[in-house]
């Protein structure tokens, strides 16, 4: 990727970061003078909204700076930190709505339904501006964040439609009900960031990516009799990385570079953007214990081994 590429995604990204705030803080004061605790549930979905615009600006930012001698990743960590502590937060939001919707489900509260309406309203045009800004892009990141703001669109397609009901008919049990609706779809989406981020920063084998294929894929290069001790993981939402023991019986230490040279392009399918490979020239022993063990156990194995 190039870095106007990257600039101008960048560019897109503040403007509806900026758009996503103004009409977040709307909805939050709409919410209080119309009474509708749907609308201050939307507004807690466009606040995911907000946060996934911020974490996807934020990691092409700290994309753009180069390691150092004290941080030799750099700082895409930072992404995956910040999205776990955010969708606690998201998590923690969404309790608090779902129990004032007991609340209010239990001692129904007037609801102004032509301002809910009129809010709800302003909020789905904001929507779809920021889906027009994000739409077509190939970075993850735009992508990810593009996708939070197409499921708030139709959360406040929903807010507009229970608006309507309850000016038409005075029921004001559609607010709460509704509210409870986007608080659980909220809690959905923050556990599903929850236990991606949790795998990552414990270093799991990324979900994406089939591991027994990316095997495969290396020992069938050219020159290659076998691949061991492979450890496979993510550093942040879009970066693999992968470390591995190469057998190869190859004296040639041109075609040597020419075979690892051939095994990271065909990583690079399965985004593993950093591998650092180790080539040897006689099999290791121990890498070759600890692979029948996770295969087979410690059956066929002499006693000394177990």
């Amino acid at each position: 990727m190039t870095h106007d590429t990257v600039r101008d995604y960048r560019r897109s990204m503040k403007i509806a970061l900026v758009i996503t705030l103004v009409f977040f803080l709307v909805e939050v004061a709409g919410g209080l003078l119309s009474g509708s605790l749907a609308l201050v549930s939307d507004a807690g979905h466009m606040f995911s909204d907000l946060l996934s615009l911020l974490l996807s600006l934020g990691a092409m930012t700290l994309a753009l700076h180069l390691p150092t001698k004290e941080r030799t990743y750099g700082y895409h960590r930072g992404e995956i930190f910040a999205a776990f502590i955010n969708s606690l937060l998201l998590i923690g939001v969404s309790a608090g709505i779902l129990w004032e919707a007991y609340q209010r489900a239990l001692h129904p509260a007037p609801v102004q339904g032509g301002l809910m309406f009129i809010v709800a309203c302003i909020g789905l045009a904001a929507n779809l501006g920021v889906v027009f800004l994000l739409h077509g892009s190939q970075n993850l990141n735009v992508r990810s964040a593009f996708f939070h703001v197409v499921g708030d669109a139709v959360s406040s397609l929903a807010v507009i439609a229970a608006a309507a009901w309850i000016s038409f008919t005075g029921q004001v049990i559609a607010d709460p009900i509704l509210s409870g609706i986007i608080a659980v779809l909220i809690v959905i989406a923050a556990a599903r960031i929850l236990r991606e981020t949790t795998m990552i920063l414990l270093q799991f084998t990324p979900q994406s990516v089939d591991f027994d294929a990316v095997v495969a894929d290396m020992t069938a290069v050219d020159g290659v009799d076998g691949v061991h001790h492979v450890h496979l993981w993510s550093l942040c939402s879009d970066i693999n990385v992968l470390d591995a023991h190469v057998y190869s019986c190859e004296r040639d230490v041109e075609k040597i570079e020419q075979t690892k040279q051939e095994i990271k392009e065909r990583l690079k399918k399965y985004r593993i953007l950093h591998s650092t490979l180790e080539f040897e020239c006689n099999e290791c022993k121990n890498c070759a214990l600890v692979e029948h063990i996770a295969d087979h156990g410690h059956e066929g194995l002499p006693p000394h081994a177990h």
